[in-house]
């Protein structure tokens, strides 16, 4: 990847995604300084040149190519692209949202990073203004800044969602709507060439759209890299357990990837009842199908909102015998007084550790000693790179391969 290659790649990032998209813009600049110091290196190798030479030839050529980009540095310094393009985003009184894009990005292709999960106050009006948002207005934020995007000309669009929104509204039970489908279809209507997120709650959804494709990333070697490192859990009795039958396949990838026993929790349901909070669900039923007593317990779901589901699961599954309980979450919510109810059941020891990605900005969570917070900005900053360098993106959709080398060794690898 040398200056001219990255010069058409720029990162919006829009309130609420700020956080996210600095992270994925570090990254960026990481590895595109790697990949210039070997590429230097490499030249200067080959040629008999002193490094020196070689990166002032380099900006020779890469001024020529992009002289717009050009960096006030020594000829002989690395030039390290930007990436993040300034963005103004205004609110109105009547809750209207306008997105102003402050410099020209004709002809790049554009990345806009949302996070529409983040409730915490974010800022507008060039810092003036603090609101918190609903996913509703992160929604809109994100069909304004690509309609300016698009009017800007733009080359291409990519929307990068760590969480979809209206995910869990992917099939019709009577009468009601496919909003998964509709959402995306408003951002394919848009002009969004692309979607990248995180363990989309369907992977139908993305047989909805015409053109638009989706890049559907999972946390599992970043969650597997993790749980390995917790001293003593892979060593003695493990058994995976899938906390419903929608989750079989994501549990049995954990237990072949592991090479551990899988089980299986069947919950019965009462939907003449509405779930309303952590305590209070329409579960009316549990059976667990397996053996767990003695054995420390490994749970891999999706998506924790509320996390009645969960506590419930949990809780049986130490009165079935559980030595320890560990759920990895992709999507960690944490909606409500969740967090409240997680911490009482921590203290009465229905759970050890629950391990959830860093998709979704929660301060509250982190501070908690049963939480561990995985980073995935790195995959996305690679999956960003190699579509934008036309590369293949399957050894991160289909990760079985990093997965079994990190277990094959006592050390772990580098964060990914």
């Amino acid at each position: 990847m040398n200056y001219s290659s990255v010069a058409k790649l720029a990162v919006i990032a829009c309130p609420g995604g700020e956080v996210f998209a600095d992270e994925v813009i570090m990254h960026l600049k990481r590895s595109y300084r790697r990949n210039f110091e070997r590429t230097v290196s490499n030249l200067a190798k080959k040629y008999g040149k002193d490094i020196a030479s070689v990166i002032e030839q380099i900006n020779f050529i890469n001024e020529t190519v992009s002289p717009s980009l050009s960096l006030s540095c020594g000829d002989r310094s690395r030039r390290t692209p930007r990436f993040k393009v300034p963005a103004r985003f205004v609110i109105f009184p009547n809750g209207e949202i306008k997105a102003e894009i402050l410099e020209s990005i004709r002809g790049k292709d554009i990345y806009i990073i949302q996070d529409v999960e983040n409730h915490y106050p974010v800022n507008f009006n060039g810092g003036d203004c603090k609101k918190q948002l609903s996913v509703n207005d992160h929604l809109m934020t994100i069909f304004v800044t690509v309609d300016a995007v698009k009017q800007a000309g733009a080359s291409s669009i990519t929307v990068v969602l760590p969480i979809y929104p209206y995910s869990r509204q992917h099939k019709i039970k009577g009468r009601e709507g496919l909003t998964a489908s509709r959402v995306g279809k408003q951002m394919e209507f848009l002009g969004v060439n692309r979607i990248i997120t995180l363990d989309i709650h369907s992977r139908e959804t993305g047989s909805c759209f015409n053109f638009m494709g989706i890049e559907n990333l999972h946390a599992s070697y970043q969650i597997i890299r993790t749980l390995s490192r917790l001293s003593g859990v892979l060593d003695g009795p493990f058994v995976v357990v899938s906390p419903d039958t929608g989750a079989v396949d994501r549990n049995k990838f954990y237990a072949n990837s592991l090479k551990k026993p899988l089980a299986l929790l069947y919950k019965e349901r009462d939907y003449s009842r509405v779930s309303k909070d952590a305590l209070d669900n329409n579960i009316s039923e549990m059976r667990l199908l397996g053996n767990v007593s003695g054995k420390t317990v490994f749970m891999a779901d999706d998506m924790l909102g509320t996390g009645g589901t969960l506590l419930k699961a949990m809780k049986f599954l130490k009165e079935q015998g559980a030595s320890r309980v560990i759920c990895a979450i992709s999507l960690p919510l944490f909606t409500g007084d969740s967090i409240t109810y997680f911490d009482e059941a921590y203290r009465e020891g229905f759970f050890y550790r629950i391990i959830g990605t860093n998709a979704i900005y929660h301060e509250e969570v982190m501070r908690r000693e049963w939480y561990i917070s995985v980073n995935i900005t790195k995959l996305f900053a690679q999956t960003i790179l190699r579509l934008h360098e036309g590369l293949s993106v399957s050894s991160l959709l289909d990760n079985r391969n990093i997965i079994e080398k990190l277990l094959s060794v006592n050390n772990p690898e580098p964060d990914q």
